[in-house]
């Protein structure tokens, strides 16, 4: 027994547990048992007693969820210092000791020693220099205020690949006969003979636009639109794989199928844009290392084989063609004639830097079945899948060889109850031909599209469609639901375009665009780091605005910058703040200082450019508060100056440039913000109000710090009024509505905020919902002739964690945040869950009556200051649980 007292107790995953006296304020929250995989917070009510393993009583708990780069044993690691992090269990940390090894329970290579921090996250490696194709082993150990050590972690491990295109083997191939992308994707083929034991083999792949790698006819991975997309001239992603369970004694086959991707984007059917990087090519290094400590390695060259694949069409936007009679049998396999095939031939690379892909892959994710079935006309099928997503159909199929199946897919039926595509862009459709002889079942490989209903011609040969939701691989770090379903339904909606538009860009749309589209990044940004794990992709995003940053220093609207457009959509400061903010962004919730001091170059560039372009100490051009509501139709900012929203967002930029200066040991200095805050004031200060005193003319000053103390009680009871006088409607557009509800949420005003979002009439949220909306749209009535899956105007949810849960960050790195939970309406509950990269933060109330009972829940290594609704001072609290009670409060004004 433990010393300290302890009794049976199970936890929910069915393990057995010992519930251990609490030694003091707090206690740990989390499964301790070395048989439960779950670490999962065990579910409460109020109070959460201290649980502890009853096979272990050490005074410190060892570490978990050990990662490198953000990642769990990842393959695929090409910094030459990876970055460890580890979450803690219960206690507070003082020191840490890290070793590395080349073999499993071997730690030899690097010893970091007992190093005195608090810090669990990006401690990077500082041994001899690592080797490609080197799998490393490593654990930590910590130790507590008390100077208690802990039992070591259970070893993780990572495996190192090439830094670059000099420790590849071979080179890049293409199909000879496809010169500036012409003709239909190739497909490669290899045979390579294993004739010994295999202790392990790693397969780098890149393929522009996409590829598919094969080995001995299994897919490698389940990874889907692979590799990331990128400015191909400047960095070119590649995949890593531990392939060993495909490989077999003897014969292999390597198989590998390209598509165009944003690499070709030769249009045939409806396209954003027309460009071409070149010919799709591909480059493949197998590394096998032998269990006699022997190595070899197979590499694309020109004794590849290649000729035309099954797929006839493939675009991006305009959907893709399989003619499965193409298809060679079993030519991912060994043994298969090739002869007849041509020799691959050598090509020049892309261009760009090969760079392991460390951002989270796409995947399938889920998978809809229709709801409802109809025939608007003889030999045509619409299939209702019930929720807008982004993603493909997924078909079984069988008929005659030659039997053709078209499928449109869309957003909108039209008033005969076919297939519309006004609102996200057409014509575009996924077209699969029988290869005859049995069943056959067939998804699009290489384009995907935004969509509800799928519209089938050759129907008859269908015996099952299903759709197919695919999107960033990320990990979902928040929940949240409360008492009032209209709200959990607001939730639901921004969340399906969240995940829609979550690819390798974040893109505002999932059909007419999938463009990186910048500002929703900034505006969006603290929304989606309550929802998703990010690490691992904000700096894909900050790499992706420094290649598309023009020699100037411009950072145009959209990243990568695949086409160039024109006026506004090219440079408007708004959508470029994302420079600026995100990596400031990957600071404050990450505590990554290596994303910020990548970013860092980026602002300083884009800085010069904006000084460049002030007019009389503004900025007044841009886009402006796009898609506000206005007397015409949504577009350019109508009630709000254009100087407003790009001036006010440059003296932000300009605060976050200043503060990042600091911590990077640059010099820093707040003149040019001095002089924007004072142009401002001069320029749109009009005694009492901002500019047109329009919701965004109100609102950003007061978000943004702007606005001077004494006038923002006044300037808050304007915006409330103009709210009202709306009827509990903004007018507010894509810039401006994140800082109304900002500014709603830090006055205190969170009654505004959600009597807007239960407004059933438009524009609204929940009038979206009543008009059948199943994902965020992109006008606010839900417009049919606009997208109806858009991320640009969710961000109320945003309010949902830092307003009704009051979860609000404070320090880098989440050592310290305010909890300002704010009840408001009818709601008398709400439960939140934060993953962080410290440990779980959750935050529960429940209101009865006037009183309100609020738990919090915070990991090791991060405090709060709780406010109490019109409390006069905030309890500060640390890890483990608590509890606080308001009285009253309803009426403690």
């Amino acid at each position: 027994m433990c010393e300290r007292g302890s009794r049976s107790i199970v936890c929910d995953a069915g393990y057995s547990w010992r519930k251990r006296v609490p030694h003091n304020a707090q206690g740990g929250a989390l499964c301790h048992s070395a048989q439960c995989t779950k670490l999962a917070i065990v579910k409460y009510s109020i109070a959460l007693a201290t649980l502890a393993c009853a096979a272990a009583c050490a005074a410190v708990l060892p570490p978990y969820e050990l990662e490198c780069e953000a990642r769990r044993n990842p393959v695929g690691i090409d910094a030459s210092q990876p970055r460890l992090s580890w979450k803690l269990r219960a206690e507070e940390q003082s020191a840490y000791q890290i070793q590395v090894g080349t073999s499993p329970g071997e730690t030899g290579l690097w010893d970091s020693g007992r190093s005195t921090s608090a810090d669990t996250a990006w401690m990077a490696y500082n041994g001899p220099k690592l080797e490609s194709f080197r799998r490393y082993w490593w654990r930590v150990r910590v130790w507590n205020a008390a100077g208690e050590a802990s039992p070591w972690s259970d070893a993780a491990e990572w495996t190192q690949v090439p830094g670059g295109a000099s420790g590849w083997k071979g080179g890049w191939i293409a199909h000879p006969d496809h010169s500036l992308g012409s003709g239909p994707p190739p497909i490669f083929r290899k045979e390579v003979v294993v004739d010994k034991p295999v202790r392990r083999a790693i397969a780098l792949v890149a393929g522009v636009g996409f590829h598919e790698l094969r080995i001995n006819g299994q897919k490698v991975g389940d990874h889907v639109l692979a590799p990331a997309w990128s400015n191909f001239r400047s960095t070119v992603y590649y995949e890593s794989f531990d392939v060993t369970a495909l490989l077999r004694n003897g014969a292999n086959a390597i198989g590998v199928m390209l598509g165009n991707g944003f690499y070709n984007v030769a249009g045939g059917r409806y396209t954003k844009f027309t460009g071409s990087f070149g010919q799709p090519r591909v480059r493949v290094h197998l590394h096998l290392e032998y269990a006699d400590g022997t190595v070899a390695d197979t590499a694309t060259d020109g004794t590849w084989r290649v000729t035309d694949g099954p797929i006839t069409f493939s675009c991006i936007y305009g959907g893709e063609d399989y003619d499965a009679r193409r298809e060679p049998a079993g030519w991912d396999r060994p043994g298969f004639d090739d002869s007849a095939w041509r020799r691959a031939s050598g090509m020049e690379a892309p261009g760009g830097e090969l760079r392991a892909q460390s951002s989270p892959p796409i995947r399938v994710q889920q998978t809809f079945r229709p709801v409802k079935e109809s025939q608007p006309k003889p030999g045509v099928v619409v299939y209702d899948l019930g929720q807008n997503f982004a993603g493909w159909p997924r078909i079984t199929a069988s008929g005659a060889a030659g039997t053709e199946i078209k499928m449109t897919p869309g957003e909108l039926l039209d008033a005969s109850g076919l297939v519309s595509q006004r609102s996200s862009g057409g014509p575009v459709s996924f077209n699969y031909t029988l290869r005859g002889g049995g069943e056959e079942t067939w998804s699009p490989r290489f384009s995907y599209y935004g969509f509800r209903y799928v519209q089938v011609e050759g129907a008859a040969a269908l015996r099952s469609l299903v759709g197919e939701f695919v999107h960033l691989d990320a990990g979902r770090t928040g929940e949240f639901s409360c008492s009032n379903d209209r709200l959990n339904k607001i939730h639901a909606l921004i969340d399906a375009a969240v995940r829609s538009n979550l690819q390798h860009s974040l893109t505002d749309c999932p059909h007419r665009e999938k463009l990186g589209w910048l500002e929703q990044f900034h505006l969006m940004g603290p929304a989606l780091l309550y929802d998703w794990d990010l690490r691992s992709f904000l700096p894909k995003i900050v790499r992706d605005m420094r290649e598309a940053q023009t020699i100037d220093g411009l950072v145009p609207d959209i990243a990568p910058e695949y086409v160039v457009f024109g006026g506004g959509f090219r440079d408007s400061p708004e959508w470029g703040s994302t420079a600026f903010q995100l990596p400031w962004l990957a600071w404050q919730i990450y505590g990554d200082r290596t994303t910020l001091a990548d970013g860092y170059r980026t602002m300083q560039a884009y800085r010069d450019y904006l000084n460049g372009k002030l007019q009389d100490g503004l900025l007044t051009y841009g886009l402006g508060d796009w898609y506000d509501i206005g007397p015409r139709g949504p577009g350019y900012s109508q009630l709000t100056p254009q100087g407003v929203t790009a001036s006010a967002l440059y003296w932000s930029d300009l605060k976050v440039m200043e503060n990042a200066a600091r911590v990077l040991g640059h010099p820093a200095g707040n003149a040019d913000a001095d002089r924007l805050a004072a142009a401002f004031e001069k320029a749109y200060w009009k005694g009492g109000s901002y500019a047109t005193g329009s919701q965004t003319s109100l609102a950003m000053p007061l978000a943004l710090g702007l606005a001077p103390a004494a006038a923002r009680r006044g300037l808050v009871e304007k915006l409330v009024a103009d709210i009202r006088a709306h009827g509990n409607h903004t007018t507010a557009g894509d810039i401006g509505y994140r800082y109304v509800l900002r500014a709603l949420m830090e006055a205190g005003r969170s009654d505004v905020v959600y009597d807007m979002a239960v407004e059933e009439t438009a524009p609204s949220y929940a009038g979206q919902i009543a008009r059948g909306a199943t994902s965020l749209t992109e006008a606010w009535d839900a417009n049919p002739n606009s997208s109806q899956n858009h991320l640009m105007l969710g961000h109320i949810e945003e309010w949902f964690y830092a307003g009704l849960a009051g979860i609000r960050p404070q320090d880098p790195g989440l050592r310290h945040i305010e909890i300002r939970p704010q009840p408001v309406g009818d709601l008398s509950w709400m439960k939140a869950k934060w993953e962080t990269f410290r440990g779980p933060v959750a935050v529960n109330w429940e209101v009865t009556g006037s009183t309100l009972r609020l738990h919090v829940h915070l990991p090791p290594g991060m405090t709060a200051d709780v406010f109490l609704p019109y409390a006069a001072e905030p309890r500060r609290v640390g890890r483990g649980d608590s509890d606080l009670v308001a009285g009253d409060f309803r009426t403690a004004k």
